[in-house]
């Protein structure tokens, strides 16, 4: 295999070249399915590219995407980054207005939006907001038909697109009236534009930005993490080495493309290893048993709630998980038992954990596939290659390396309290180093919690609650949940004399954050405990 690339670009060429015929995605969730060659994929992924120049996107603008796992999600992410552009993944899980105000922050000229996913329709959403004003929205039909494969792609096309002369093509329609769907995006691609697109793709530089994922802060306001091709790149090819990836593998992606365990870990190793991509938009036990026995899965990465509904599946014996070789999962406490039972009773030959940060790609340290179950259980494992780990005052996890942001969006200050003067992270999370430089996580310098895998800080959820019409005050903490790992428990005080439920503070926060993030119990209290500054002492409520 050639040198490792340093841009997501380079190394799609690179797939393109050494496995043109190599199966890089398979998507059955949308009727029939969609199979795409490496050579395939980088010719949907040019015309897409091509398909953003002509619509005016330059180098350094934003493209956010807000679409659950399929086959367009890596289509549109690579075609972003070979125009130029920076990508930026919104949950699934956010309301309308969260993903307003990241959409804002970030200056995206160019929002790709899913239909009906999850009885929710976020492209009607999207239309009836204020984000389609002044943006094109590329529509993703979800239930729609695959990509027609006994046609040439527009990088194939010897002749221009069948369109009148003086007729508008659908782009140019699509700035008048900010909408197009995906179909019509990528079919109105023009020569030029996919040739602008390919010359942009080889201009990229490892230290140009890649993407901006956002992640809430302690303060509550999401913060936009600064990653360059270099960060994403170095991360995702670490993962990939460490787990052994190659071509014969097939990933079951069910982790979300829009966090680093989907795209960083997902998408990107696959790329740089020739790994086939399988995604999966909906988990359930039954749905991911299916795909691993149909279609032979050998790589299966998750949180621990995923593989523990699985073993406890009373239908899991009737499926052939037998392909399983390499099971990933982090993002909480791993029960020992969890490991063993994985090894013994699925019979996967490689078992590991790993611990990371969206400031860092989500790498920063992780097991080996020779370390036992309780190393892997009871650790996060020893730092990536190209990573550093020490403990700072009061034993706070600092780490620094090749994964490490450029820093935050548009806030300096915030960028200068995380990276000190000699380039170590603060992650604000506690932990211990043994003497072979296992990292275990032992508590959290802020309050946040994780829930189901998503990081939930309560600062955020505090500030919807006590809009709470009646609520004075609120504190927020995660407490211990079987199946998310952690759920928010939320402390409230109200004014005198108003009678506020549970079922109004839950309603209302429904409707204002995503689902993850909606604590699962309300207590009302009289008083909070405190420290003599005033502060509400959180370990008192836990």
């Amino acid at each position: 295999m050639s040198p490792t690339p340093q841009t997501t670009p380079a190394a799609l060429e690179r797939a393109r070249t050494q496995w043109p015929d190599r199966p890089a995605v398979r998507d059955h969730q949308w009727g029939d399915a969609v199979d795409l060659t490496w050579s395939e994929l980088a010719d949907e992924v040019a015309t897409f590219a091509g398909a953003l120049v002509d619509l005016g996107v330059e180098p350094g603008d934003r493209v956010a995407v807000w679409a659950p796992n399929s086959y367009h999600w890596p289509i549109a992410a690579l075609g972003t980054h070979c125009a130029g552009a920076i990508l930026v993944p919104l949950n699934t899980r956010y309301t309308v207005s969260e993903a307003q105000d990241i959409i804002d922050r970030s200056g995206a000229l160019v929002v790709v939006a899913a239909g009906e996913f999850a009885g929710v329709d976020r492209l009607s959403e999207v239309l009836a907001s204020p984000i389609a004003e002044n943006r094109t929205v590329i529509g993703i039909p979800l239930a729609s038909a695959p990509i027609e494969r006994d046609a040439p792609s527009s990088i194939e096309r010897d002749t221009p697109s069948p369109i009148e002369p003086d007729a508008p093509s659908p782009i140019e329609r699509s700035r008048d009236h900010h909408v197009i769907a995906w179909d019509d995006f990528v079919g109105g691609a023009t020569d030029a534009g996919i040739a602008a697109a390919h010359r942009r793709a080889q201009a990229v530089r490892p230290d140009d930005l890649s993407d901006i994922l956002f992640t809430s802060g302690t303060t509550g306001a999401p913060k936009g993490v600064l990653a360059e091709h270099r960060h994403t790149v170095a991360g995702a090819h670490g993962w990939g080495a460490n787990g052994g990836l190659g071509l014969g593998d097939r990933y079951l992606m069910v982790n979300p493309f829009f966090h680093t365990f989907g795209y960083k870990a997902g998408i990107l190793p696959s790329l740089l290893f020739g790994a086939t991509m399988l995604p999966l938009a909906v988990y359930s036990p039954t749905e991911a048993m299916k795909a691993v026995a149909a279609e032979a899965i050998t790589v299966f990465p998750g949180a621990p709630t995923i593989f523990q509904t699985i073993l406890d599946d009373p239908e899991r014996t009737g499926y052939d998980l037998s392909s399983l070789r390499l099971i990933v999962t982090g993002a909480t406490i791993v029960p020992v038992v969890l490991i063993e039972r994985l090894q013994s009773e699925l019979g996967v030959e490689t078992v590991i954990t790993a611990y990371g940060q969206t400031e860092t790609s989500g790498f920063i340290t992780t097991c080996r596939p020779d370390d036992d179950a309780l190393t892997v259980a009871t650790t996060c494992g020893r730092a990536y290659e190209g990573m550093e780990v020490r403990l700072g005052d009061n034993d706070e996890v600092l780490t620094r390396g090749a994964m490490v942001m450029r820093g935050y969006l548009d806030d300096p200050e915030a960028t200068a309290a995380t990276i000190d003067e000699d380039g170590w992270l603060h992650t604000g999370d506690v932990g211990s180093l043994d003497g072979d430089g296992n990292l275990t996580i032992t508590d959290r310098l802020k309050d946040m919690y994780i829930c189901g895998g998503f990081n939930v800080y309560p600062a955020e959820v505090e500030q919807v609650l006590t809009r709470v019409p009646g609520i004075t005050e609120a504190a927020v903490i995660g407490v211990a949940d079987e199946r998310l790992g952690e759920v928010g428990k939320a402390y409230l005080t109200r004014r005198d004399g108003v009678a506020v439920t549970e079922e109004q503070v839950l309603e209302y926060a429904k409707a204002h954050l995503a689902n993850f993030k909606v604590p699962r119990a309300v207590e009302f209290v009289d008083t909070f405990p405190r420290n003599p500054s005033g502060k509400i002492l959180k370990r008192e409520l836990r």
